[in-house]
């Protein structure tokens, strides 16, 4: 191996892309440490900064048929660091928003589900409550709060007065409230 040690690095490109290992590793060991330590200082990560330059080299073994260099080896080899570096950070980038976007999306699902969990036990409270009404009052409240039909409507389909659906409407809200409080009003204001 000592042969390669005088080798410009240009020659030993040249090697390589003959798939000399000898050559490759003279240049693995002239470049790593001084592409580890540019890729270091944009990281800030040594470990990042070590799988990286290892990538690098990688693929430059992998790639080693179809690369060109237009100009010194030395050039190209800062030049694909900074652009896997830059790539690195970019991933981190998406990386992270999509880590972010997600995080407020379970939020908001946490939130939604509970949300529709206390729905769900809003209306079995009350849908209890109106069934312990008197029979055609619950009906009467039924039609006019699932159905939301007129008083009209109401009195029409079942062959009684506006007056006295307006009447049952009316006891069966002062029923209600009492029982039910606040969580009635806002049930009847938000979900009917």
């Amino acid at each position: 191996m000592s042969e390669y040690h005088s080798y410009t690095d240009e020659a030993l490109f040249v090697l390589i892309k003959e798939g000399n290992h000898q050559a490759y590793t003279q240049i693995f060991d002239r470049f790593y440490a001084l592409l580890y330590f540019h890729a270091l200082k944009i990281l800030l990560d040594e470990d990042e900064a070590k799988d990286l330059i290892q990538e690098l080299f990688e693929m430059i073994w992998l790639k080693r048929k179809s690369l060109t260099i237009n100009t010194s080896v030395s050039a190209y080899l800062y030049a694909a660091t900074r652009n896997i570096v830059l790539n690195q950070i970019a991933r981190k980038k998406v990386k992270n928003k999509y880590l972010d976007s997600l995080a407020a999306f379970v939020g908001h699902e946490e939130y939604l589900t509970d949300f529709y969990v206390r729905e769900n036990e809003l209306k079995r409270i009350i849908e209890k409550e109106v069934a312990a009404l008197p029979q055609k009052m619950s009906e009467i409240f039924k039609l006019s709060r699932h159905e939301y039909l007129s008083h009209k409507e109401i009195a029409s389909r079942l062959y009684l007065s506006e007056l006295t659906v307006k009447t049952q409407v009316k006891r069966a809200l002062k029923i209600l409230k009492p029982k039910l409080g606040f969580l009635f009003w806002l049930f009847l204001t938000f979900f009917s």
